[in-house]
């Protein structure tokens, strides 16, 4: 495998938190990766972590937007720990934005400019989303070193898992899509 489809299979896929995870903010976690390059490193979000502290309701009434449509199900999420201020929608893909959204694959897209959250709170928004505040990010090589450090699995994404699968299960789900039960695994790499 070259070097090149390496980064192709990670953008669109889950990194999966492997149990002894160094950093409490990843333990347990489940990562979509949006985009993933050589020369850049890599972006994600958490897709798994619900905000202790902010609901989508405060976020509307901080950026001054009005709710015209039922949201009561709509949570906000941890993204990540790079930028906490910052936010981004993770949503299907029958949503596009005028001013920017990338397309990720061909089911996941992923939105960060305002006019998503106005849809939504219009209920003109994707039918399926995730919002979330922060990312997760890694320069140059340094994804592929905690890979190879036993900190992370990678599965394939799938919109049901990322957007239809309850947050205290997709951890689980997703090694289990891996055929993996988290009993099976060690907080310790080793080599036989």
């Amino acid at each position: 495998m070259s070097k090149t489809d390496t980064v192709t299979e990670l953008t669109g896929q889950l990194l999966i938190a492997m149990p002894g995870m160094p950093d409490p903010r990843f333990e347990h976690s489940v990562i979509y990766i949006c985009a993933h390059s050589d020369d850049e490193g890599a972006m994600g979000l958490i897709v798994n972590k619900p905000s202790a502290d902010v609901t989508f309701d405060n976020l509307l009434d901080q950026l001054s937007i009005e709710s015209r449509a039922d949201q009561s199900g709509t949570r906000v999420h941890f993204g990540g720990p790079v930028e906490l201020g910052r936010g981004f929608v993770l949503h299907s893909s029958d949503f596009m934005s005028e001013l920017t959204t990338l397309e990720v694959d061909d089911a996941i897209s992923m939105t960060g400019t305002l006019d998503v959250l106005e849809n939504i709170a219009a209920g003109t928004g994707p039918e399926k989303k995730l919002i979330l505040l922060g990312y997760a990010g890694w320069g140059p090589g340094q994804l592929e070193a905690e890979i190879a450090a036993n900190g992370w699995l990678i599965c394939s994404a799938s919109t049901d898992l990322v957007f239809g699968t309850a947050d205290s299960e997709k951890w689980q789900q997703a090694l289990a899509s891996l055929g993996i039960s988290p009993l099976m695994l060690s907080s310790e790499g080793g080599r036989a």
